[in-house]
Protein backbone atom coordinates (compact mmCIF):
# COMPACT_ATOMS: atom_id res chain seq x y z
CA UNK A 1 0.00 0.00 0.00
CA UNK A 2 0.41 3.79 -0.37
CA UNK A 3 0.63 5.56 2.91
CA UNK A 4 0.19 9.57 2.19
CA UNK A 5 0.51 12.13 4.93
CA UNK A 6 2.82 15.50 5.59
CA UNK A 7 2.62 14.04 9.13
CA UNK A 8 5.37 12.00 8.98
CA UNK A 9 8.99 12.28 10.63
CA UNK A 10 12.26 12.81 8.90
CA UNK A 11 15.34 13.33 10.30
CA UNK A 12 15.26 17.02 10.14
CA UNK A 13 12.40 16.58 12.44
CA UNK A 14 11.94 13.15 13.78
CA UNK A 15 8.92 13.45 15.86
CA UNK A 16 6.47 15.09 13.32
CA UNK A 17 3.98 12.70 12.95
CA UNK A 18 5.76 10.06 14.84
CA UNK A 19 2.24 8.62 15.68
CA UNK A 20 1.83 7.89 12.04
CA UNK A 21 5.01 6.30 11.74
CA UNK A 22 4.96 4.29 14.80
CA UNK A 23 1.62 2.52 13.20
CA UNK A 24 2.72 1.76 9.78
CA UNK A 25 6.01 0.28 11.43
CA UNK A 26 3.97 -2.01 13.08
CA UNK A 27 1.67 -2.98 10.41
CA UNK A 28 4.84 -3.72 8.14
CA UNK A 29 7.01 -5.37 10.69
CA UNK A 30 3.84 -8.13 10.84
CA UNK A 31 4.48 -9.59 7.55
CA UNK A 32 1.41 -8.84 6.30
CA UNK A 33 1.84 -5.14 5.18
CA UNK A 34 3.99 -3.90 2.31
CA UNK A 35 4.38 -0.20 2.46
CA UNK A 36 5.97 3.25 0.97
CA UNK A 37 5.73 6.15 2.10
CA UNK A 38 4.85 9.70 0.60
CA UNK A 39 4.99 12.27 3.01
CA UNK A 40 4.36 15.91 1.22
CA UNK A 41 6.71 18.74 2.77
CA UNK A 42 6.53 22.94 2.18
CA UNK A 43 8.97 23.81 -0.13
CA UNK A 44 11.39 26.54 1.51
CA UNK A 45 14.86 27.06 -0.07
CA UNK A 46 17.23 27.99 3.27
CA UNK A 47 18.20 26.04 6.09
CA UNK A 48 19.43 28.67 7.99
CA UNK A 49 18.49 27.92 11.68
CA UNK A 50 17.28 31.87 11.58
CA UNK A 51 13.93 30.71 9.38
CA UNK A 52 12.90 28.55 12.45
CA UNK A 53 10.60 25.47 11.34
CA UNK A 54 10.63 26.57 7.72
CA UNK A 55 14.54 25.90 7.51
CA UNK A 56 13.25 22.71 8.76
CA UNK A 57 11.35 21.94 5.51
CA UNK A 58 14.02 22.67 3.36
CA UNK A 59 16.44 20.24 5.75
CA UNK A 60 14.08 17.02 5.19
CA UNK A 61 15.76 14.97 2.81
CA UNK A 62 13.68 14.23 -0.43
CA UNK A 63 14.29 10.64 0.15
CA UNK A 64 15.05 8.57 3.11
CA UNK A 65 14.43 4.95 4.40
CA UNK A 66 12.85 4.44 8.41
CA UNK A 67 12.80 0.81 10.01
CA UNK A 68 12.52 -0.45 6.71
CA UNK A 69 10.28 1.47 4.90
CA UNK A 70 11.14 4.12 1.88
CA UNK A 71 9.97 7.45 2.29
CA UNK A 72 10.06 10.16 -0.13
CA UNK A 73 9.16 13.89 0.37
CA UNK A 74 8.13 15.50 -2.45
CA UNK A 75 8.29 19.41 -2.06
CA UNK A 76 4.59 21.28 -2.37
CA UNK A 77 4.27 25.18 -2.84
CA UNK A 78 3.04 26.67 0.38
CA UNK A 79 3.23 30.44 1.01
CA UNK A 80 3.13 31.58 4.81
CA UNK A 81 -0.23 33.42 6.59
CA UNK A 82 -2.02 32.89 3.18
CA UNK A 83 -5.25 30.84 3.14
CA UNK A 84 -4.93 27.01 3.24
CA UNK A 85 -7.94 26.81 0.90
CA UNK A 86 -5.42 25.98 -1.71
CA UNK A 87 -3.25 23.38 0.07
CA UNK A 88 -5.29 20.23 -1.01
CA UNK A 89 -4.21 21.06 -4.46
CA UNK A 90 -1.06 21.49 -4.03
CA UNK A 91 -0.40 18.38 -1.88
CA UNK A 92 -2.34 15.99 -4.34
CA UNK A 93 -0.01 17.67 -7.09
CA UNK A 94 3.02 16.53 -4.74
CA UNK A 95 1.97 13.55 -3.78
CA UNK A 96 0.15 12.15 -7.21
CA UNK A 97 3.72 12.90 -9.02
CA UNK A 98 5.46 10.65 -6.59
CA UNK A 99 2.92 8.40 -6.86
CA UNK A 100 3.19 7.73 -10.56
CA UNK A 101 6.51 7.33 -10.38
CA UNK A 102 6.53 4.47 -8.16
CA UNK A 103 4.15 2.99 -10.62
CA UNK A 104 6.44 3.85 -13.04
CA UNK A 105 9.20 1.96 -11.29
CA UNK A 106 6.94 -1.13 -10.52
CA UNK A 107 5.65 -0.39 -7.16
CA UNK A 108 1.97 -0.84 -8.50
CA UNK A 109 0.15 -0.60 -4.75
CA UNK A 110 -2.95 -1.52 -3.66
CA UNK A 111 -4.81 0.97 -1.70
CA UNK A 112 -3.94 4.34 -0.60
CA UNK A 113 -3.48 4.93 3.04
CA UNK A 114 -4.11 8.80 4.49
CA UNK A 115 -3.50 10.25 7.90
CA UNK A 116 -5.37 13.55 8.69
CA UNK A 117 -8.05 14.40 6.85
CA UNK A 118 -7.67 17.73 5.57
CA UNK A 119 -5.39 18.29 3.87
CA UNK A 120 -3.58 15.17 3.31
CA UNK A 121 -7.12 13.28 2.99
CA UNK A 122 -8.34 15.45 0.59
CA UNK A 123 -5.59 15.32 -1.54
CA UNK A 124 -5.21 11.66 -0.83
CA UNK A 125 -8.83 11.57 -2.53
CA UNK A 126 -7.83 13.22 -5.95
CA UNK A 127 -4.79 10.72 -5.86
CA UNK A 128 -6.77 7.90 -5.51
CA UNK A 129 -9.20 8.39 -8.04
CA UNK A 130 -6.50 9.23 -10.63
CA UNK A 131 -4.92 5.68 -9.66
CA UNK A 132 -8.40 3.97 -9.45
CA UNK A 133 -7.31 3.24 -6.06
CA UNK A 134 -9.28 2.71 -3.31
CA UNK A 135 -8.76 4.93 0.05
CA UNK A 136 -8.21 4.79 3.37
CA UNK A 137 -8.40 7.84 5.65
CA UNK A 138 -7.53 8.26 9.48
CA UNK A 139 -9.02 10.87 11.04
CA UNK A 140 -6.61 12.11 14.00
CA UNK A 141 -7.69 14.63 15.87
CA UNK A 142 -7.13 18.70 15.33
CA UNK A 143 -7.88 17.64 11.49
CA UNK A 144 -11.50 17.72 12.80
CA UNK A 145 -11.47 19.40 16.18
CA UNK A 146 -10.23 22.41 14.82
CA UNK A 147 -9.58 22.66 10.99
CA UNK A 148 -13.08 20.94 10.41
CA UNK A 149 -14.90 23.93 12.06
CA UNK A 150 -14.13 25.79 9.27
CA UNK A 151 -16.96 25.72 6.29
CA UNK A 152 -15.18 24.72 2.98
CA UNK A 153 -12.41 22.40 4.96
CA UNK A 154 -15.53 20.90 6.03
CA UNK A 155 -17.19 20.56 2.86
CA UNK A 156 -13.83 19.04 1.29
CA UNK A 157 -14.00 16.70 4.54
CA UNK A 158 -17.10 15.43 4.46
CA UNK A 159 -16.72 14.80 -0.16
CA UNK A 160 -13.06 12.96 0.79
CA UNK A 161 -15.13 11.07 3.64
CA UNK A 162 -17.60 9.82 0.61
CA UNK A 163 -15.46 9.04 -1.58
CA UNK A 164 -13.28 6.71 1.05
CA UNK A 165 -13.75 3.25 1.04
CA UNK A 166 -13.19 3.23 4.41
CA UNK A 167 -12.08 5.49 7.65
CA UNK A 168 -10.22 5.17 10.44
CA UNK A 169 -10.82 7.33 14.09
CA UNK A 170 -7.95 6.96 16.62
CA UNK A 171 -10.72 7.29 19.29
CA UNK A 172 -14.69 6.93 20.29
CA UNK A 173 -14.33 9.93 21.17
CA UNK A 174 -13.20 11.60 17.74
CA UNK A 175 -15.59 9.41 15.97
CA UNK A 176 -18.63 11.26 17.63
CA UNK A 177 -17.22 14.78 16.41
CA UNK A 178 -16.92 13.23 13.02
CA UNK A 179 -20.59 11.63 13.21
CA UNK A 180 -21.40 15.06 14.11
CA UNK A 181 -20.31 16.66 11.18
CA UNK A 182 -22.57 14.75 8.94
CA UNK A 183 -20.04 11.58 8.47
CA UNK A 184 -21.76 8.17 8.39
CA UNK A 185 -21.27 6.41 11.86
CA UNK A 186 -21.47 3.18 10.08
CA UNK A 187 -18.58 3.57 7.54
CA UNK A 188 -15.74 4.20 10.96
CA UNK A 189 -13.74 2.04 12.68
CA UNK A 190 -12.06 2.94 15.31
CA UNK A 191 -8.56 1.95 15.83
CA UNK A 192 -7.15 3.00 19.06
CA UNK A 193 -3.29 3.71 18.72
CA UNK A 194 -1.01 1.47 20.86
CA UNK A 195 2.17 1.96 22.51
CA UNK A 196 5.82 0.00 21.97
CA UNK A 197 6.14 -1.47 25.61
CA UNK A 198 10.17 -1.85 24.21
CA UNK A 199 11.06 1.34 23.69
CA UNK A 200 8.89 3.41 26.19
CA UNK A 201 10.24 1.39 29.32
CA UNK A 202 10.88 2.84 33.28
CA UNK A 203 14.42 3.53 33.61
CA UNK A 204 15.95 4.12 37.13
CA UNK A 205 14.85 7.66 38.39
CA UNK A 206 17.99 8.59 39.78
CA UNK A 207 19.84 8.18 36.84
CA UNK A 208 17.24 9.61 34.74
CA UNK A 209 17.31 13.02 36.77
CA UNK A 210 21.10 13.25 37.07
CA UNK A 211 21.23 13.04 33.49
CA UNK A 212 18.56 15.74 33.10
CA UNK A 213 20.56 17.72 35.95
CA UNK A 214 17.10 17.95 38.44
CA UNK A 215 17.61 17.47 42.20
CA UNK A 216 15.54 15.20 44.43
CA UNK A 217 12.42 17.28 44.56
CA UNK A 218 8.94 16.44 43.15
CA UNK A 219 8.95 16.54 39.17
CA UNK A 220 6.21 17.18 36.41
CA UNK A 221 6.67 17.15 32.84
CA UNK A 222 5.12 18.33 30.22
CA UNK A 223 5.34 17.13 26.92
CA UNK A 224 4.54 18.45 23.26
CA UNK A 225 4.73 20.72 20.02
CA UNK A 226 5.34 24.10 21.46
CA UNK A 227 2.27 25.64 19.94
CA UNK A 228 -0.95 26.61 21.43
CA UNK A 229 -3.73 24.49 22.23
CA UNK A 230 -0.83 22.17 24.13
CA UNK A 231 -1.63 24.04 27.23
CA UNK A 232 2.14 24.20 28.17
CA UNK A 233 1.07 27.67 29.42
CA UNK A 234 -1.51 26.44 31.93
CA UNK A 235 0.95 23.84 32.82
CA UNK A 236 3.29 26.72 33.58
CA UNK A 237 1.19 28.75 35.71
CA UNK A 238 -0.14 25.37 37.72
CA UNK A 239 3.04 24.79 38.40
CA UNK A 240 3.54 28.30 39.53
CA UNK A 241 1.08 27.44 42.53
CA UNK A 242 3.08 24.31 43.94
CA UNK A 243 6.04 25.34 46.07
CA UNK A 244 9.75 23.52 45.07
CA UNK A 245 8.11 21.14 42.38
CA UNK A 246 9.97 21.34 39.00
CA UNK A 247 8.37 21.47 35.10
CA UNK A 248 10.09 19.52 32.81
CA UNK A 249 8.86 21.29 29.17
CA UNK A 250 9.50 18.77 26.29
CA UNK A 251 9.04 19.68 22.52
CA UNK A 252 10.17 22.17 19.96
CA UNK A 253 7.99 24.87 18.64
CA UNK A 254 6.98 28.82 17.73
CA UNK A 255 5.40 29.25 21.39
CA UNK A 256 9.09 28.33 22.91
CA UNK A 257 9.97 32.45 23.97
CA UNK A 258 6.88 32.83 25.03
CA UNK A 259 6.70 30.55 27.31
CA UNK A 260 10.21 31.57 28.25
CA UNK A 261 8.95 34.55 29.15
CA UNK A 262 5.90 33.50 30.85
CA UNK A 263 8.26 31.53 33.22
CA UNK A 264 9.52 34.28 34.18
CA UNK A 265 7.42 36.45 34.60
CA UNK A 266 5.99 33.93 36.75
CA UNK A 267 8.94 33.75 38.70
CA UNK A 268 9.84 30.00 38.18
CA UNK A 269 12.79 30.23 36.06
CA UNK A 270 15.07 28.38 38.26
CA UNK A 271 11.86 25.31 38.43
CA UNK A 272 11.37 24.87 34.56
CA UNK A 273 13.67 22.95 32.45
CA UNK A 274 13.18 23.30 28.88
CA UNK A 275 14.96 20.38 26.67
CA UNK A 276 14.05 21.16 23.31
CA UNK A 277 12.72 18.58 21.15
CA UNK A 278 13.85 14.59 22.10
CA UNK A 279 14.15 11.79 19.92
CA UNK A 280 11.77 8.65 21.03
CA UNK A 281 15.01 7.30 22.33
CA UNK A 282 15.36 9.92 25.03
CA UNK A 283 11.71 9.98 26.50
CA UNK A 284 11.94 6.49 28.53
CA UNK A 285 14.41 8.94 30.79
CA UNK A 286 12.50 11.84 30.91
CA UNK A 287 9.15 10.23 31.91
CA UNK A 288 11.00 7.63 34.11
CA UNK A 289 12.15 10.88 36.02
CA UNK A 290 9.28 12.47 36.37
CA UNK A 291 6.53 11.67 39.04
CA UNK A 292 4.22 12.70 37.27
CA UNK A 293 2.96 13.62 33.77
CA UNK A 294 0.74 16.32 32.67
CA UNK A 295 -1.51 17.29 29.34
CA UNK A 296 -3.16 20.32 29.57
CA UNK A 297 -4.29 20.48 26.11
CA UNK A 298 -7.06 21.73 24.80
CA UNK A 299 -7.87 19.28 21.85
CA UNK A 300 -6.42 15.76 21.37
CA UNK A 301 -7.63 12.61 18.99
CA UNK A 302 -5.47 9.61 20.86
CA UNK A 303 -2.98 11.61 23.29
CA UNK A 304 0.31 9.01 22.64
CA UNK A 305 1.82 10.84 25.66
CA UNK A 306 -0.43 9.29 27.71
CA UNK A 307 0.33 5.95 27.01
CA UNK A 308 4.02 6.27 27.07
CA UNK A 309 4.10 7.88 30.17
CA UNK A 310 2.21 4.53 31.82
CA UNK A 311 4.39 2.90 29.52
CA UNK A 312 7.01 4.07 31.54
CA UNK A 313 5.47 3.67 34.79
CA UNK A 314 4.17 7.06 35.40
CA UNK A 315 0.84 8.55 36.03
CA UNK A 316 -0.82 11.38 34.55
CA UNK A 317 -3.11 14.29 34.74
CA UNK A 318 -4.64 15.11 32.10
CA UNK A 319 -7.73 17.76 30.64
CA UNK A 320 -10.72 15.70 29.67
CA UNK A 321 -10.29 16.04 25.90
CA UNK A 322 -10.00 13.50 23.24
CA UNK A 323 -10.07 9.63 24.04
CA UNK A 324 -8.37 10.64 27.31
CA UNK A 325 -11.19 8.86 29.41
CA UNK A 326 -11.02 6.00 27.16
CA UNK A 327 -7.53 5.60 28.25
CA UNK A 328 -7.26 6.80 31.95
CA UNK A 329 -10.31 4.20 33.20
CA UNK A 330 -8.43 3.48 36.26
CA UNK A 331 -7.30 5.70 39.24
CA UNK A 332 -3.92 3.94 39.23
CA UNK A 333 -3.26 5.15 35.79
CA UNK A 334 -3.79 9.22 36.50
CA UNK A 335 -6.23 11.98 36.74
CA UNK A 336 -9.07 13.43 34.55
CA UNK A 337 -9.14 17.37 35.40
CA UNK A 338 -12.90 18.13 34.54
CA UNK A 339 -12.22 21.98 33.70
CA UNK A 340 -9.11 23.43 32.49
CA UNK A 341 -8.51 25.55 34.67
CA UNK A 342 -5.19 26.04 36.50
CA UNK A 343 -6.79 25.74 39.57
CA UNK A 344 -7.89 22.47 38.82
CA UNK A 345 -5.00 21.19 37.38
CA UNK A 346 -3.01 22.61 40.35
CA UNK A 347 -5.26 20.81 42.83
CA UNK A 348 -4.96 17.66 40.62
CA UNK A 349 -1.50 17.56 40.53
CA UNK A 350 -1.01 18.23 44.23
CA UNK A 351 -3.18 15.31 45.07
CA UNK A 352 -1.36 12.98 42.51
CA UNK A 353 2.34 14.60 43.99
CA UNK A 354 1.17 13.53 47.81
CA UNK A 355 0.41 9.57 46.76
CA UNK A 356 2.62 7.05 46.67
CA UNK A 357 4.43 6.23 43.60
CA UNK A 358 2.92 2.85 41.80
CA UNK A 359 5.47 2.43 38.92
CA UNK A 360 5.12 -1.35 38.39
CA UNK A 361 0.87 -0.93 38.73
CA UNK A 362 1.13 1.56 36.04
CA UNK A 363 2.94 -0.01 33.60
CA UNK A 364 1.18 -2.95 33.59
CA UNK A 365 -2.10 -1.28 33.63
CA UNK A 366 -0.23 0.41 30.00
CA UNK A 367 0.71 -3.36 28.85
CA UNK A 368 -3.15 -3.58 27.68
CA UNK A 369 -2.42 -1.01 25.28
CA UNK A 370 0.05 -3.09 23.09
CA UNK A 371 -0.23 -2.86 19.18
CA UNK A 372 -1.36 -6.48 18.80
CA UNK A 373 -5.17 -6.31 18.43
CA UNK A 374 -4.85 -2.88 16.42
CA UNK A 375 -2.49 -4.57 13.81
CA UNK A 376 -4.70 -7.57 13.34
CA UNK A 377 -7.98 -5.46 12.94
CA UNK A 378 -6.25 -2.77 10.94
CA UNK A 379 -4.54 -5.45 8.48
CA UNK A 380 -8.51 -7.38 8.34
CA UNK A 381 -9.63 -3.81 7.23
CA UNK A 382 -7.31 -2.95 4.49
CA UNK A 383 -7.63 -6.76 2.88
CA UNK A 384 -11.02 -5.94 2.99
CA UNK A 385 -10.99 -2.96 1.35
CA UNK A 386 -8.50 -4.55 -1.46
CA UNK A 387 -11.43 -7.21 -1.91
CA UNK A 388 -13.73 -5.09 -2.74
CA UNK A 389 -11.36 -2.70 -4.99
CA UNK A 390 -13.60 -2.53 -7.96
CA UNK A 391 -16.60 -0.33 -6.04
CA UNK A 392 -16.04 3.38 -5.24
CA UNK A 393 -12.77 3.82 -6.57
CA UNK A 394 -13.03 2.69 -9.63
CA UNK A 395 -16.56 3.73 -10.26
CA UNK A 396 -15.75 7.63 -9.38
CA UNK A 397 -14.06 9.90 -12.07
CA UNK A 398 -11.24 11.74 -11.24
CA UNK A 399 -12.65 15.06 -12.79
CA UNK A 400 -14.78 14.78 -10.15
CA UNK A 401 -12.69 15.09 -7.34
CA UNK A 402 -10.40 17.80 -9.22
CA UNK A 403 -13.38 19.44 -8.45
CA UNK A 404 -13.23 19.53 -5.14
CA UNK A 405 -10.16 21.30 -5.17
CA UNK A 406 -11.59 24.60 -7.44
Amino acid sequence: MLTLSSLYPSSARPRHGIFVENRLAKLVSGGNVSARVVAPVPWFPFTSGAFGQYSRYAATPHTQCRHGIDVVYPRYPMLPRVSSAWQPTAVAWAAGRSAAQMRTHGFDFDLIDAHYFYPDGVAAAVVAARCGRPLVITARGSDINVIAQSVEPQRRILEAARFASAIISVSAALKMKMVDLGIDSQRIQVFRNGVDLHTYAPVAQAAARAALGLGSGPVVASVGNLVPGKGHDLALRAIARLDAVTLVVVGGGPQRALLIRLAQELGICSRVRFTGELVPQQMPAVYSAADLVVLASDNEGWPNVVLEAMACGVAVVAANVGGVREILTADVAGTIVAERTVDAFAAAISDRLARVSQPYAVRAFASQFSWDEVVRQQTDLYRSVVAERGSRAASTRSDDHEAWLT
